[in-house]
């Protein structure tokens, strides 16, 4: 029996609070899939509405807090192996296993894989397997009554059960508590010896140390061990029993894998043979160091590749969908082929989400993204008693023996924001004195990368300043996350910090409209309104987006308008920020914002949202990642250029700098000419000239282009003092074979130039945005997917101009 071989699973609830118009689901079973989850099975089989819909969230909070059942019959042939093992990959959460009336195991954990031999359970005809699967909801209360109620943050007690905690809520995810069997299960028969597990670690010096676990049955004979890589081979003959061997082979001449920007990525396929079994991968060769060692300014936090440090271009990453057996190579291809077109070159796995399957890590070896994997502990303390131990420590090692042969992976970190949150968060009154957690980050996690995965840097957490007498979100030192922008503060702040490296920032934004409206049904459409607010999960998040216009742009007129403005000052802020911390290297070596995506339609801090529509503030990080970037920066003795060139060759241009009026014509005040020269993975600053310094700030602006088509601009005012014209476009549509085009001209300035046709039609996407012109430019908008219109114009083409005008 395997999850691939036709076997028929059924669903049924066995108790909990089944609404009565659903309570036919205690006597009928329906049909499930496996892979799969409750929520899905329900919705597949049409009984009950989309979760995402509307208020549907909260109408299906009862799936949660009920116990469910799993049954499939099969029958058995033998085929002469001497042992047959039940094997589950991923059982969610709290599952009791039975076979033919026996019960084989109660398990409790999501993200361990998971042997029962069955060899003397299994009968020809009409095997019955039984999984039981307690409310993921009940459990987890269950669980903190009994641990202890250790701190967390939102509704439930997901910090006592080892199970992905933004499954039950989050700032940016719906309360949807899953269970049902996640990942494949299935029947394997094996005689003799069989491979257990294979970790190749594959060294900068063409050394792939492979180890290779082993598991035997009764009287097998010595066996050989091989490994073939890169035309290279080794191989050793053990004793039954054996329970691990470590072969060694060179690869000579090997060609080192390298991230995104930094050189290629080749793989090579590596084969363990061991009897009859065997075992196929593939390695990248390279080296990874992290640098906090002190220094001057501090302490660092510098990721190396083969020796050559990476400048990092990252985003936090979350469970792709809510519903995550939905996921699979395809949309991971899409999702993380979102991070490339952006310029990124790193994604963190976050702590509150899932171990991701080897597909997202297979793409990311083969894209050249690097991966910062977090255990998973998020934002709450762990109590370390009996059973969490042990069940950390065997997910641990799961998850370490699984994913260390990706090439990609580059850091593993212990934890997120927990080490900052005992320092700050008012844990200690609460927990007096317990434990909480920093024996998993600080002795068992290290030990078992250590053991398993050395070649792979380790972090204790996120933020972390690499010395326990130094506040864990310290600038100065190590990783820095920055959220009282956004929570507290105007984003101007940002430039208030010098962080070594950021790896959580973000700012709020709406999704697409199509995205929006498609879940949103109130009438009339409003910021506060009920069904919008269930797609907003931050606290008090609309009113943060209202208090974070600031200055910045002006209180909206109307529901269009709030759409646009908000979407507009999410990317402005988060490109202010970048752009401030890449003006700051070498000090500053990387940025990770939070997030790229979204796990369903929602208010939120992505760059995509979860109809994989890429948000303006996607195009700002597009522009701001770039290997080269401009940006004009205050400095205590005035402005400055500064260049960031993040790429392998030297960036030589000249610089035309433009003093120029915002209005019709765009008349040019003053200009002057600077030679840009940066070397290769360097940054420089040269002072803007003071004719350039504006004498009438709200109609001038200060306009910097490269002869090489680089572009920086400076307003000496805030979009709500400045003079934009109101009228100070036109535009064309022109239909192509694949959509149509929108060609915008300038005769004043147009500031922030934006397409949105999937208000037109929710199938249609757009290459650019967030595009502004001088007086007499033009910009071509490529649109696909969708028919061309006779016109365009408001709320479909927008523009800072139309806000503020």
């Amino acid at each position: 029996m395997t999850t691939e071989g036709g076997a028929a699973w059924t669903l049924q609830a066995v108790a909990g609070p089944v609404p009565a118009g659903d309570s036919a689901l205690l006597s009928t079973p329906i049909a499930a899939t496996v892979p799969g989850e409750v929520h899905t099975d329900l919705l597949a089989a049409g009984a009950i509405p989309d979760p995402f819909d509307g208020d549907n969230e909260s109408k299906l909070a009862w799936i949660g807090s009920t116990d469910w059942v799993y049954r499939t019959t099969f029958d058995w042939a033998p085929d002469g192996q001497a042992v047959q093992e039940l094997v589950t990959e991923g059982l969610d959460t709290a599952a009791t296993v039975t076979l033919n009336g026996t019960q084989l195991a109660q398990t409790c954990n999501q993200h361990r894989t998971y042997r029962f031999d069955v060899t003397d359970r299994l009968v020809a005809t009409g095997n019955e397997l039984v999984i039981e699967f307690a409310s993921p909801v009940e459990t987890a209360k269950k669980l903190a009554e009994t641990l202890g109620l250790w701190p967390h943050t939102n509704k439930h007690a997901y910090n006592a059960i080892r199970k992905m905690a933004s499954n039950y809520g989050w700032d940016w995810g719906p309360d949807l508590a899953t269970a049902g069997i996640w990942k494949p299960i299935r029947i394997e028969s094996w005689s003799g010896v069989r491979i257990a597990s294979v970790r190749p670690l594959a060294a900068g010096d063409g050394t792939l140390t492979t180890h290779v676990a082993l598991a035997w049955s009764d009287g097998a004979p010595d066996t050989t061990v091989t490994v073939e890589v890169g035309g290279a081979t080794a191989g050793e003959t053990v004793a039954p029993g054996t329970t691990e061997v470590t072969l060694l082979a060179t690869v000579a001449d090997v060609n080192l894998w390298w991230p995104r920007g930094y050189g290629d990525q080749p793989l090579y396929d590596v084969t363990v043979t061991v009897a009859e079994d065997n075992w196929t991968g593939r390695v990248g060769f390279r080296d990874i160091t992290l640098d906090v060692a002190p220094d001057k300014d501090g302490g660092p936090f510098v990721l190396s590749v083969n020796g050559r440090p990476i400048y990092v271009h990252g985003a936090n990453w979350i469970p792709d969908d809510a519903f995550v057996t939905r996921l699979n190579r395809a949309t991971y291809e899409t999702s993380i082929q979102d991070a490339i077109d952006a310029g990124m070159n790193l994604l963190r796995v976050w702590g509150g989400g899932i171990y991701e399957t080897d597909d997202f890590y297979d793409i990311c070896d083969e894209q050249g993204i690097l991966v910062w994997q977090d255990f998973l502990f998020a934002c709450a303390a762990y109590s370390e008693d009996e059973p969490l131990w042990s069940e950390v420590e065997a997910e641990a090692r799961d998850a370490v023996t699984r994913l260390s042969k990706h090439t990609s992976l580059a850091v593993w970190n212990g934890n997120n924001e927990n080490i900052w949150g005992y320092v700050e968060w008012g844990w200690r009154a609460p927990l007096a004195g317990r434990k909480w957690g920093e024996g998993y980050y600080f002795d068992l996690l290290p030990k078992i990368v250590a053991s398993l995965d050395p070649r792979t840097p380790y972090s204790q957490g996120s933020p972390y300043s690499y010395d326990h007498f130094i506040h864990p979100n310290d600038e100065r030192n190590g990783t820095m996350h920055v959220w009282d922008v956004w929570n507290q503060v105007d984003y101007s702040t940002y430039r208030k910090y010098k962080p070594r490296f950021v790896s959580e920032f973000g700012f709020q934004g709406p999704p697409a409209w199509s995205t929006l409206t498609s879940v949103v049904h109130d009438v009339p459409l409003d910021p506060y309104g009920e069904q919008m607010l269930v797609h907003q999960k931050a606290y008090e998040g609309n009113l943060k987006l209202e208090r974070g216009l600031g200055d910045h742009l002006p209180l909206w007129k109307n529901i269009d308008d709030w759409h646009w403005t908000t979407q507009l000052n999410q990317a402005r802020a988060i490109g202010y920020g970048i752009e401030h911390f890449r003006s700051l290297f070498p000090l500053n070596t990387g940025a990770i914002i939070w997030q790229l995506n979204d796990n369903w339609p929602v208010v939120s801090w992505a760059a995509v949202d979860g109809h994989g529509i890429r948000k303006p503030l996607w195009f700002a990080l597009k522009r701001v990642y770039a290997d080269r970037l401009l940006s004009v920066q205050p400095r205590e003795d005035g402005l400055v250029v500064a260049a960031h060139n993040d790429s392998d060759e030297v960036w030589t241009t000249q610089l035309l700098l433009a003093r120029r009026a915002t209005g019709q014509g765009g008349e040019t005040f003053a200009r002057e000419s600077i030679t840009l020269e940066v070397p290769a993975r360097s940054a420089v600053t040269l002072p803007v000239p003071a004719s350039l310094v504006s004498l009438d700030s709200t109609h001038e602006y200060l306009e910097v282009r490269g002869g090489d088509g680089s572009t920086a601009f400076w307003y000496f005012v805030e979009d709500t003092a400045l003079l934009l014209a109101a009228d100070a476009y036109t535009s064309v549509v022109t239909p192509t074979d694949d959509g149509y085009d929108v060609t915008v001209t300038a005769t004043a300035l147009a500031k922030d130039l934006a397409l949105f046709p999937d208000r037109l039609d929710p199938a249609a996407r757009v290459d650019s945005c967030l595009v502004t012109l001088a007086a007499g430019e033009q910009h071509t908008f490529h649109v696909t997917g969708a028919a061309a219109p006779t016109e365009v114009g408001v709320p479909v083409l927008r523009s800072a101009n139309d806000l503020v005008s």
